[in-house]
């Protein structure tokens, strides 16, 4: 017989969700600690589980998660990076942005990170990621790039020079990809986000290097 929360897959649930695979059991609480002694659930955080893959077949994704454990969010700075493959360096926290307020969480599947963002500046540069017959959410390179910035403490990026340094050396950023960087979203960030200065100083190195080149 067919497993009730195979159904869910790989998405992450709510109590309610669970409770709705199981109409018939009076004490919601007990079953759940049930499933989660046998391992058929994984809790994520309080009230939010993921079915074991070992009964769905279904691979976990953290960026999925991440969407799940704190909403609205999206996958954004170092992380969004390393997903395009745009920095180096390993990234060991899952990192968000949300417009609810700085938190973390940790559980079985990594450390979670989420950081404030206004929200009129929260809707710029996000995109939608369809993978392994999932989606999520996550920024585009330039938001990633400009949330970087945003929110590294002493950053502040007054000269070309200096958006030279920290791109090359301090971040080792992929030169290519400001060949087809969408200067669209960046200067929409610099309109409303934090440290506008330090963007507009981005755009303008970007548009230096692509007359350069």
């Amino acid at each position: 017989m067919q497993h009730p929360l195979i159904a869910f897959g790989n998405v992450p649930i709510t109590s309610s969700a669970i409770a709705s695979m199981y109409p018939d059991i009076s004490q919601l609480a007990k079953k759940i600690v049930d499933l989660e002694k046998k391992d058929e659930i994984i809790r994520l955080k309080r009230g939010v589980y993921v079915v074991n893959p070992q009964i769905t077949g279904k691979i976990l994704s953290t960026e999925l998660i991440a969407n799940h454990l704190c909403s609205p969010s999206f996958i954004s700075l170092h992380t969004a990076l390393r997903y395009y493959g745009l920095i180096p360096e390993r990234v060991c926290v899952v990192q968000s942005m949300t417009t609810k307020q700085k938190r973390s969480f940790t559980n079985a599947y990594g450390c979670f990170d989420y950081i404030h963002a206004e929200r009129k500046s929260f809707h710029i540069g996000v995109t939608q990621v369809f993978e392994e017959g999932i989606y999520f959410l996550i920024a585009t390179p330039e938001r990633a790039l400009c949330d970087l910035i945003a929110h590294t403490k002493g950053l502040t990026l007054r000269y070309i020079t200096e958006v030279q340094k920290y791109i090359e050396e301090d971040i080792r950023f992929d030169m290519d990809f400001f060949d087809t960087a969408r200067i669209e979203i960046f200067e929409e960030y610099a309109s409303v986000g934090k440290k506008r200065g330090s963007i507009r100083t981005l755009i303008n190195w970007i548009k230096n290097e692509r007359d350069i080149r």
